[in-house]
């Protein structure tokens, strides 16, 4: 059968998803069989995406597929290459805070992380007044405009990242082959999309067993209940920042962050899974930006990460999940990030909270107002889905 591989690979897929070393609770395994519904729908979209020669963006991660901790704020997007051929990249720029374009070796692997091999943001390029803009990419000398390949360039990663969900509205992209402009692909033969279902299934396996290893690089290593100073992603990301951790709380215990609202255009917190996943971020807020979050009087702002509902602006939502992972990023940077400019991190008591929790009363919302933010976000994620 022309699928034989592929329902191999789903079989193999299921089988890690079963064997998860974090697995504790049969919540822990459902949500695993619906990210393995996800990711097979996005191995069938990434095969039969890897066309260089006529190449077009797929969003790589979204709401229904996730991966890799995405951040609720991004819109991710990825085309591949050939590293001995000319593409143009022709945009509109929108009015999200920040736009990013990195060129990759490879893909992510159990083993490694692909290559940066460049990586900047739209202040790089010429943008016009009406907000297009042109860039091309290709294996000639570096210029303004053009983007050298490297002779192992395959994938070329945009971002799109939002701080006001309300607001922002994304831009368009579009990329093509320079000397295939105006020409047509060859029609589809049995043997190529022979390949392709073998290329999904590899994807799909890989897709699993990668993100399942990659907290134990950056995340699991480090102290329970604390998070990293800033320190620059890893990946390449040159005007990115990012603090991490993973908490393990009981549903009389909160987590206290506090963080100062940096002059950063894009200061971002969120939550994951075991799972290395964002939490469910439309019906719950399982993330803030320091747009959407309340900032107090001091200039610090105070995240309430707990289980039961503190009655507060800015409580991050744990929707069940005693354990998980906890990410600060702050992107489109003019400065290097300070440890000042990072999370403090305290564990107390529900009862505590009152008093540990400095401007308590001003920070309370009444569930009316707590709907109407839930609400909020729910008309806002839709409307990006649909561009």
């Amino acid at each position: 059968m022309l699928t034989q591989p592929f329902a191999d690979a789903i079989a193999t897929a299921e089988q890690i998803i079963a064997d998860a070393p974090h697995i504790r609770t049969e919540q822990d395994l459902v949500e695993g069989y619906d990210y393995l519904a996800g990711s097979i729908r996005a191995a069938i979209q990434m095969a039969w995406a890897y066309e260089r020669d006529f190449p077009f963006f797929v969003q790589s991660t979204g709401p229904y597929t996730k991966m890799g901790l995405d951040n609720p704020d991004t819109l991710y997007f990825h085309s591949y290459l050939r590293p001995d051929a000319d593409y143009v990249v022709t945009g509109t720029r929108g009015t999200t805070r920040d736009l990013s374009f990195q060129v990759l070796n490879g893909d992510y692997s159990p083993v490694d992380v692909p290559d940066s091999l460049t990586a900047f943001d739209d202040r790089s390029i010429d943008v016009a007044a009406d907000g297009t803009y042109v860039l091309r990419l290709g294996p000639g000398e570096a210029r303004p405009g053009y983007v050298h390949l490297a002779p192992d360039s395959a994938m070329l990663v945009i971002r799109e990242v939002y701080s006001d969900w309300a607001t922002e509205r994304p831009g368009t992209v579009r990329i093509q082959r320079v000397d295939r402009i105006g020409d047509a692909p060859p029609p589809l033969t049995k043997d190529l999309l022979t390949k392709r279902f073998g290329a999904a299934g590899k994807i799909l396996v890989s897709r699993l067993n990668t993100f399942l290893a990659f907290p134990n690089w950056f995340y699991l290593n480090l102290p329970v209940n604390t998070m990293t100073e800033p320190r620059s992603t890893p990946g390449g990301l040159t005007t990115q920042f990012s603090s991490v951790g993973h908490y393990e709380l009981d549903d009389d215990q909160v987590m206290i962050i506090t963080v100062p609202k940096s002059d950063a255009p894009y200061q971002g917190f969120q939550l994951g899974s075991m799972w290395y996943l964002s939490l469910d971020y439309i019906n719950h807020q399982t993330s803030l930006t320091a747009d959407q979050a309340r900032v107090d009087p001091d200039g610090m702002i105070r995240l309430v990460v707990s289980e039961r509902d503190p009655g507060l602006e800015n409580w991050i939502e744990r929707t069940g999940h005693a354990r998980g992972y906890l990410q600060f990023r702050w992107q489109r940077l003019a400065r290097e990030m300070k440890p000042e400019d990072g999370p403090t991190v305290e564990v107390v008591s529900v009862a505590e909270l009152s008093e540990r929790l400095p401007y308590y009363e001003q920070a309370r919302v009444s569930p009316e107002q707590w709907r109407a933010r839930i609400a909020a976000r729910q008309v806002a994620v839709s409307e990006r889905m649909l561009g």
